[in-house]
């Protein structure tokens, strides 16, 4: 849906018209005798937020000397 308003009127009720903005409205604000629109106000679309790589990332994670030592013998449950 659009609504048309003066500048006077933008000016005026530039709070109510915002929040129409908000909710998915777009304003057009319009100039002179002849209603010229100069202006159009709408809402913005949020940018995406950036994808992590994995769910549990933490910044502080160290990966410790022990990682690389050998597995022990019947760490996949298959016995010796």
């Amino acid at each position: 849906m659009t609504v048309k308003v003066t500048i006077f009127e933008a000016k005026t009720n530039l709070s109510a018209l915002l929040k129409k903005a908000q909710k998915g409205q777009t304003v057009i604000i319009t100039s002179g005798r002849e209603k010229t629109p100069v202006a159009r106000l709408e809402p913005i679309k949020p940018a995406p937020k950036k994808k992590r790589l994995g769910s549990m990332y933490d910044p502080n994670f160290v990966l410790t000397d022990a990682f690389w030592e050998p597995l022990p013998p019947g760490w996949d449950g298959e016995s010796d």
